[in-house]
């Protein structure tokens, strides 16, 4: 398992556009006394559309050096060019990502047999845990039953971010054995509920210990209870 509460961090930029490296580590140190057990570094949440691929390593970089060892640090190495997914990853591997998020080609809308060449040419360039990202409402093709059930033949492809909310297509996803992770923030509850793990999450960022207190709570047998209300901590440490 590569957490429960997975927060896909944000990449904070200074005044000049310039990615602040030294704020996005004070960002991981906090959010990891906050409810945080591993993150994923360089996700559309993390403005990778717009980074290059030299920020996105550094990104990488100062994650690892900063909470790895301590927190799951996954990169978000899936795009939608076969290649360059490949090349990222063989390179995040390099500077020590404990796993890896690939989401479905966007725009490409490529066909079943397509989707499962993209994922295992990905998961062919490590060793380590592949989470395939599903998000239809972005990327416009949602991935089948059918299709997940041939990525789950994958070796290292163990877990998937879920961002369609059909229920019953979550279910099948852990009779597969996969580990369920809720992509859309919403979907956590209805996913443990499911047998899911919790959630690769954004609102972590500002309730990160009550998303963790909720989930530990229903593993505990105490489903029904309300989180305690708990005030909402800065998503960085206040500067003087």
């Amino acid at each position: 398992m590569l957490g429960e509460v997975i927060t896909a961090i944000v990449t904070p930029f200074d005044s000049d556009g310039a990615v602040s490296y030294d704020e996005f580590r004070e960002l991981l140190l906090h959010l990891a006394d906050n409810g945080s057990d591993g993150f994923l570094v360089f996700g559309t949440t993390g403005e990778s559309p717009t980074l290059s691929d030299a920020e996105k390593l550094e990104l990488l970089r100062v994650a690892v050096d900063t909470v790895g060892g301590g927190s799951t640090v996954l990169a978000g190495s899936g795009t939608n060019s076969t290649a360059h997914s490949v090349h990222l990853t063989e390179r995040a591997h390099e500077l020590g990502a404990d796993g890896f998020v690939a989401v479905t080609p966007y725009y490409n809308k490529p066909p079943a047999r397509g989707l499962v060449e993209h994922f295992k040419a990905i998961a062919a360039a490590t060793d380590r845990p592949v989470m395939i990202y599903n998000i239809p409402g972005r990327v416009v093709v949602n991935i089948e039953p059918e299709t997940m059930a041939k990525l789950a033949e994958i070796p290292n492809v163990n877990s998937v971010k879920q961002a369609n909310d059909d229920l019953e297509q979550a279910r099948r996803i852990t009779e597969l054995g996969l580990d369920l992770y809720a992509g859309d923030d919403n979907l956590i509850y209805p996913f443990l509920q499911l047998g899911g793990v919790g959630g690769v999450c954004v609102h972590t960022h500002v309730v990160g210990p009550q998303t963790k207190e909720m989930i530990r709570r229903y593993r505990d047998g105490d489903a029904k209870a309300e989180p305690r209300i708990l005030r909402p901590s800065p998503p960085w440490p206040e500067r003087p």
